[in-house]
């Protein structure tokens, strides 16, 4: 296996491909990823996802495969779902979930019928597309219902209110986990609530898998509860897939879901990479990795909150930020985006909560610091990319001022090499 000769030979015969793939990698060297849910790899990832697993159909899970010729898919498979078990202390472990959307569809068809009622957090004040949108399938299937946050007090979720909704609507499943909540959860207070009305507890955690696994935020599973998703690729630096982690009374219902459910054969070249990430985040070092995302999150937010930068919740309790640009500098998410992408650094368009703009050009932005932590960004850096930001959003129209500030963010990407390039 010759990585750099298969990408020769890319060059060689596709031209147009090659060249894609070499201006993202550029991109990726010259810019500062801040999208929260985005985050660089390993080189020894990068090699078992472009391995020869990809030639193999796997159907079925190990020992009781629909295909022959499985000696080493059953051992890498094993080796992945051995180490999700030790990292994150579950009874079992499914990897086959192709990302994270399918994991979370794959346990709601588990457990609950069309129509059945899911209990989840509001999309504007942090919630998912697959904790149902109307935009989604999962949306149309089930009938979901939603809690809030109170956004006058940092954030705090709204048990009372939860508890009361729970009560009068009988949920099969309620579901903690975010994609754009700044703060950490109180995961005894969901199982109480749970448990008072028969629902089952789920907790998603896409975002902070990693930082679960690095014992810097608090496990669900640890609280009791029944299942716990996240994808590999955010802040446990793996590759694009997804991982359910269930208590094994549980483990038969979660498999059939996932396959043959939900999905045919599973993609054995991205369980060896999820293998290989999961074996990555068992290190000691990895702990230190996942406290220096915290801590740069944090020096982020606090520069913000210096410069009276309106932030959703007041800060941060884990690795993203969501700025209200709208309030802070009388510009939409879209636009604020647009500016930062003429600076090399790059976020998205957020909504808030109950933002009164539509999701296209919503009031707020959302920031993360897994991807610059892993290039080796601390403290000093974060406090300059906090000044960059200010100052470009304060001077969005000026070209010749945005054009220097680039300059600069480039400069300093320079000394922080991106991982596997």
């Amino acid at each position: 296996m010759n990585f750099q000769s298969n990408l020769s030979q890319l060059q060689s015969n596709d031209p147009e491909v090659y060249a894609a793939i070499l201006g993202e990698e550029q991109r990726e060297q010259k810019g500062i990823e801040l999208i929260p849910s985005e985050n660089y790899t390993w080189p020894e990832v990068f090699a078992a996802n472009g391995s020869i697993f990809t030639n193999k159909y796997s159907e079925g899970y190990p020992g009781r495969r629909y295909y022959g010729g499985q000696e080493f898919t059953d051992a890498v498979e094993t080796l992945a779902v051995e180490r999700a078990k030790r990292l994150f202390r579950a009874e079992h472990a499914n990897v086959q979930p192709l990302s994270g959307s399918p994991m979370n569809q794959a346990v709601y068809l588990a457990f609950c019928q069309p129509g059945d009622t899911i209990l989840g957090m509001d999309l504007s004040h942090g919630g998912h597309l697959t904790h149902g949108a109307p935009v989604s399938h999962m949306g149309a299937i089930f009938n979901f219902v939603r809690y809030k946050t109170i956004p006058e007090e940092s954030g705090r979720i709204d048990f009372e209110e939860l508890r009361r909704v729970a009560l009068a609507t009988k949920p099969k499943i309620i579901l903690c986990g975010y994609t754009s909540y700044p703060r950490d959860l109180d995961y005894a207070e969901f199982k109480k609530i749970a448990d008072e009305v028969g629902a089952l507890t789920m907790a998603d955690m896409a975002h902070i898998g990693g930082l679960i696994a690095g014992g810097v935020m608090k496990n669900p599973l640890d609280f009791g509860f029944d299942i716990m998703t996240t994808t590999t690729h955010k802040s446990l630096r793996g590759p694009r897939a997804g991982l359910i982690l269930c208590k094994e009374k549980y483990a038969k219902q979660i498999d059939k879901s996932v396959f043959p459910g939900l999905q045919g054969g599973p993609h054995m070249h991205t369980i060896a990479a999820i293998a290989v990430a999961l074996g990555k985040a068992l290190q000691p070092e990895f702990k230190n990795y996942a406290q220096q995302i915290l801590v740069n999150a944090k020096t982020l937010a606090q520069v913000f909150l210096d410069n009276n930068i309106k932030l959703i919740t007041n800060g941060t309790d884990n690795h993203m930020l969501v700025m209200n640009t709208i309030q802070s500098f009388n510009l939409d998410g879209t636009e604020a985006e647009k500016t930062l992408d003429k600076i090399s650094i790059t976020v998205n368009k957020q909504i808030i909560p109950d933002d009164p703009n539509p999701p296209l050009h919503p009031s707020g932005i959302r920031l993360g610091t897994p991807a610059a932590t892993t290039r080796g960004m601390k403290e000093s850096e974060m406090q300059k990319i906090a000044s960059w930001i200010i100052e470009a959003l304060k001077n969005h129209a000026d070209e010749s001022q945005l054009s220097q500030i680039k300059s600069e963010v480039e400069a300093m990407c320079s000394q922080f090499p991106v991982p596997g390039i």
